[in-house]
């Protein structure tokens, strides 16, 4: 059998504001009620897992879920800025119809190059990649044949399950991920990798 590492990718909790539709960026927006429950579920759900390590966004509504996935471990949560949501600039903290209302035109250039365009003070989804991917990388290698753990954000958690099923970015709505969801990819010592759960 080929040596795999197993990695149990989390989204946070449900988030304040979550009513409408709206880019939180890496504005630090606190979790709700639920969304703590959402965390602590998840818990223990991987309480009797193996875990290594646990790696989390430094934003607080993951930082709260990687405390409370690490604490039966024994493990601190190592924090990365690199794991944070896409800057989404100007747009930050606004909701989708208050884009479309302010900037209709870029609303629609971003549309339709989703993957290149970047909103003044923010980050392109392709930059975005370029800093989530090495870190991923990295942690895969340290923790060979390991079992590990991130919480992190429904866009970063996109780039990362499009590279383990091999699809273009592009394609980054064609993945759901819920507040509260996991998935587990096993990255296999041959570079490949397999999606074993999906937005559970």
């Amino acid at each position: 059998m080929t040596e795999k590492t197993r990695l149990y990718l989390m989204r946070h909790g449900q988030v304040e504001g979550h009513e409408k539709k709206r880019y939180n960026g890496q504005n630090d927006v606190s979790l709700t009620e639920p969304g703590r429950r959402q965390a602590l579920e998840l818990a223990e759900r991987l309480r009797k897992m193996p875990l290594a390590a646990v790696y989390a966004s430094d934003l607080s509504r993951c930082v709260f879920g990687a405390l409370a996935v690490a604490e039966p471990h024994g493990l601190q949560p190592v924090l990365r800025v690199e794991l944070r949501e896409l800057h989404i600039g100007k747009w930050q903290g606004l909701t989708w119809d208050e884009i479309q209302s302010r900037w209709p035109h870029e609303w629609q250039v971003r549309l339709d190059d989703l993957v290149g365009y970047q909103v003044e003070g923010g980050e392109s989804l392709r930059q975005m990649a370029e800093r989530v991917r090495p870190v991923v990388a990295e942690l895969i290698e340290r923790h060979r044949g390991e079992e590990i753990a991130i919480v992190a954000h429904g866009g970063v958690n996109r780039v990362i399950l499009l590279d383990a099923i091999g699809a273009p970015l592009e394609r980054m709505f064609h993945i759901e991920q819920n507040y509260g969801c996991l998935n587990i990819i096993d990255y296999w010592a041959d570079g490949n990798a397999t999606v074993q759960l999906l937005n559970g």
